[in-house]
């Protein structure tokens, strides 16, 4: 990059350090918008460490610093003798920068490939037969209704059923508790743009939910991987106090898993105690193959720390786009204020018809449970037939499955599946620091035909693959 295209590049930074927190991470989520925007585009070189520094008045090290996060990221590709550049994303494949990928949910959301089973979406795409009465319902019930859906905090009839269906867990919630949103994914971008400031530390556990991930770095937040245990927790919460913790407690994305309820307690205990508050995802809550659905964190909480997102996005249909947030009253009516600068209601018709579904919840849950549980046996025999090198603990619930890799990279392995029909999204999507290096995410929303087929492209792919394709070293930020 010339000096002219140096200059130019400090006038698209604007007033980049105007914000709250460290200048490293200012810098690197404007450069950040900057990229995601398109105004810098893929392979634009950047300006060297020191031309940047000097241009901005700021020392070196805030620069690498950003770089080095960008890189991280998947933003940037930053090689010895040639530089920093924007990443070059070689759609539709995901692109591995140095080791990181960037997001491929994301990606494959933005830029569909043809041709290719896609198991990096996990939302179902076979609606219930209950949603065309649930929204015919919902179309009947407009008649006198006097709604054009200017309500930030949602309808009040949904609100209702939302805080009965809490009721009905056995946690005591009214309406003025909830605020609806466009899905889960809007209900983490309101809670951090509430919650969290530049430089502010979120702890995650890892693996962990990619697009949490992706929200918390577009605050530019400090994201640190953690054990969700009491030691781990209070160690990290010493070093410096978290903005928020952000768990996935019940049919954990990617794994799985299901907390047990003694670790819930604890948890709860921890966020009271520290005054910290806490996300419980609770996305996939409703798909634990046991049949039951453990009470959300908030059961166990004696104070008003603990958040709890879902959404009817899973249980439901992926096109269903309809989520919640449990919180105090106080934060709920700060989160609809915060709305209504960006948008001020969800469209009526879907959230009378959520409404609707919600009462004929336990219906819906039911029978997806049973087509959950019986293609996830399906896709695990077949891995245990077609990929027996392959190894995985079995889900207890949720749509997906954490496959770790005898050998080699998952990133590069992903690059030879896509070429052999299957998309997969490598484990380094889902860590805060980039790691899980040698993990695969599968979901099994697929008919079992279709997970044949899928896993017959993997095999293929791993034949093909010999594990020699390797990322190149890379310069990781610990934060």
């Amino acid at each position: 990059m010339n000096e002219a295209n140096a200059h130019d590049l400090v006038d698209r930074l604007g007033r980049w350090a105007s914000g709250r927190g460290p200048l490293y991470l200012l810098l690197a989520a404007r450069l950040r918008a900057l990229i995601d925007d398109g105004v810098l585009p893929p392979d634009e070189p950047l300006p060297p460490d020191r031309t940047l520094a000097g241009r901005l008045a700021v020392s070196r090290g805030t620069v690498v610093a950003a770089y080095d996060l960008l890189q991280q990221q998947g933003r940037v590709v930053r090689r010895r003798g040639s530089g920093t550049r924007v990443a070059a994303l070689d759609l539709p494949a995901t692109r591995a920068t140095d080791g990181v990928t960037a997001n491929p949910l994301l990606l494959h959301i933005l830029h569909p490939p043809d041709g290719v089973a896609l198991l990096t979406c996990a939302a179902p795409d076979d609606p219930p037969p209950e949603l065309a009465q649930a929204y015919a319902d919902a179309i009947e019930g407009l008649a006198g209704l006097r709604d054009l859906g200017y309500q930030p905090a949602g309808n009040a009839a949904l609100r209702e059923a939302v805080a009965a269906y809490y009721r009905g867990r056995g946690l005591p919630t009214t309406a003025q508790e909830i605020i609806v949103t466009t899905g889960a994914q809007q209900a983490l971008t309101l809670l951090s743009g509430l919650l969290v400031s530049p430089g502010d530390t979120v702890l995650t556990e890892s693996p962990t939910y990619p697009g949490a991930l992706e929200v918390f770095r577009h605050a530019a937040a400090v994201v640190r991987p953690v054990t969700l245990d009491p030691p781990g927790l209070a160690a990290a919460s010493r070093e410096r106090r978290p903005a928020l913790v952000y768990a996935v407690p019940t049919a954990s994305n990617p794994t799985g898993s299901v907390m047990d309820t003694g670790s819930r307690r604890r948890l709860a205990a921890f966020a009271a105690e520290h005054d910290v508050p806490l996300i419980d995802d609770e996305v996939c809550a409703e798909l634990c193959f046991s049949g039951d659905t453990p009470p959300p964190v908030a059961s166990y909480a004696s104070g008003e720390q603990v958040v709890t997102i879902a959404s009817l996005s899973k249980v439901v249909w992926g096109g269903l786009r309809i989520g919640w947030i449990r919180a105090p009253a106080p934060l709920v009516s700060r989160l609809a204020r915060l709305r209504a600068v960006h948008d001020l209601g969800g469209e009526v018709v879907g959230q009378l018809a959520a409404a609707a579904l919600l009462r004929r919840l336990e219906d819906i849950r039911r029978a997806r449970v049973g087509a959950l549980r019986a293609r996830h046996d399906h896709l695990c025999a077949e891995l245990r037939t077609h990929l027996p090198s392959w190894s995985f603990e079995p889900a207890r619930g949720g749509q997906t499955i954490w496959v770790r890799l005898p050998r080699g990279e998952a990133g590069a392995f992903a690059q030879v599946a896509l070429r052999h029909g299957v998309a997969v999204p490598p484990g380094r999507s889902f860590d805060p620091l980039g790691g899980h290096g040698d993990r695969l995410r599968l979901h099994y929303l697929l008919p079992r035909h279709e997970l044949s087929q899928a896993v017959r492209g993997l095999a293929a792919a791993w034949h093909a693959y010999d594990g020699a394709e390797r990322p190149a070293s890379r310069h990781t930020l610990v934060v």
